[in-house]
C-alpha cells in the first residue's frame, strides 16, 4: 500500500518552527551535522526531577527533547505551553519504547503473579504512554497518535503531523522520535539503542505567520512506496541538496549535492532516525535557506521505503 502528500499549493501548509535534542553528548540540531560543543545532554542528569517521577525511560526522554523544541518555537515560557492546547496534536515514534516496561511486567507476572504488579507502573505497558505523557505534561489536547512502524517510522510520523495540520484537524503538531536504551532492547535489536529522543514542532504556515514565529522549514512532500525511486518520486521528485539516509550506496538514490547520515555512531535509531533526520535538515536549512533537503528511511529488508521533501524558507520552486 502506497501513501503520498505531494508538494502543493494548498494554503494548508505544514512549516517546521521549533526542534529540540534529547540525546547522550549533543545540545542543538546542527550537531547532527558536525558541529562540535562542550557538554551536551547527559541522561544520567537530565532525566532526574520531580516533573518525571513514576515515568518510563521514553517518556522522560520524549519531555526532555519537547520542552526546547517547544521553546525554539515560540511557545513555552518556561513553565507553561503558550499555544493552544485545544488544536495542538502530539505524534510519537518508537518501535521498542515500552520493551523493557513489558518484559518487567512479564517477568513480575510469572514469578509473583498478577498480585506482584503495581498500579502506577500499568500504564507505561501501552505503546501511547509517551505522547500521553507529553500531551499531559504541556495541556495538549489535539489528536494523540502513537507510531511503531519499524524502520520508516519516524518518516511516517512526519506525515501523519502534517496530514493533521493540512486537514485543518490540527493547528501545531509535536512530533517526537524517541528510543530508549536497556538489555532487552540491545538483545533484540542486536545493537545499543539510540538512548535518546528528538522533537519537532510543525505548524499550518498560516498560523505560525499569525504569531511572528520564524518559519525554518517546509515540508514539502512526504511518501511512502515499496521502494526508495518510487518513494522519491510520489514525494514530489524534487532535486534535493543534501539527501539524508542510511542508504547511501542504493543505485536508485536521487542526485544529490552531498549525502549524510545524520544518526552514524548514535547507536539504532529505529523508530527515531526519519525525525532526527528532520531535526537535521532543519538545522541544515538554518544556513542554507535556499535549500531542499530529502530524508528517505527504510528499504527491501523492511516493507517499504519513506521519503520526505523540507525546503528552506528561501526556497523558489
Amino acid at each position: 500500500m502506497s501513501t503520498a502528500h505531494p508538494a502543493a499549493s494548498s494554503a494548508r501548509v505544514a512549516v517546521v518552527t521549533g526542534a529540540g535534542l534529547a540525546v547522550p553528548g549533543l545540545t542543538l540540531p546542527d550537531e547532527l551535522l558536525g558541529t562540535v560543543r562542550e557538554g551536551g545532554f547527559d541522561p544520567a542528569t537530565g532525566l532526574v526531577g520531580r516533573d518525571l517521577r513514576h515515568k518510563d525511560r521514553a517518556s522522560r526522554l520524549a519531555l526532555r527533547a519537547t520542552a526546547p523544541a517547544l521553546r525554539a518555537a515560540g511557545l513555552f515560557d518556561g513553565d507553561r505551553y503558550t499555544g493552544s492546547g485545544d488544536t495542538t496534536a502530539v505524534v510519537v515514534s518508537t518501535n521498542v519504547g515500552i520493551l523493557e516496561n513489558v518484559c518487567s511486567f512479564a517477568d513480575t507476572i510469572a514469578r509473583d503473579t498478577v498480585l506482584g504488579l503495581s498500579p502506577l507502573g500499568l500504564p507505561q505497558t501501552s505503546s501511547n504512554v509517551i505522547a500521553g505523557s507529553v500531551a499531559m505534561a504541556h495541556g495538549l489536547r489535539g489528536p494523540n497518535v502513537t507510531l511503531c512502524n519499524g524502520p520508516t517510522s519516524g518518516l511516517d510520523a512526519l506525515y501523519w503531523a502534517r496530514a493533521l495540520i493540512v486537514t485543518g484537524r490540527a493547528d501545531t503538531a509535536v512530533v517526537i522520535g524517541v528510543e530508549p536504551a536497556g538489555d532487552i532492547v540491545t538483545k533484540l535489536l542486536g545493537t545499543p539503542a539510540l538512548d535518546g529522543a528528538v522533537a519537532l514542532v510543525l505548524e499550518s504556515a498560516d498560523r505560525a505567520t499569525e504569531r511572528g514565529a520564524e518559519i525554518r522549514a517546509t515540508v514539502a512532500g512526504c511518501a511512502r512506496e515499496a521502494d526508495l525511486a518510487g518513494a522519491v518520486a510520489r514525494a514530489g521528485g524534487l532535486t534535493p541538496d543534501l539527501w539524508l539516509t542510511e542508504a547511501a550506496d542504493d543505485p536508485a538514490g536521487p542526485p544529490a549535492g552531498s549525502v549524510l547520515d545524520p544518526a552514524a555512531g548514535l547507536g539504532a535509531a529505529s523508530g527515531a532516525l526519519g525525525v532526527l533526520q528532520a531535526a537535521a535538515a532543519v538545522a541544515h536549512l538554518d544556513t542554507h535557506g535556499g535549500h531542499t533537503v530529502l530524508a528517505t528511511c527504510g528499504g527491501p529488508e523492511g516493507d517499504g521505503v519513506a521519503a520526505v521533501f523540507l525546503t528552506g524558507p528561501d526556497h523558489t520552486p
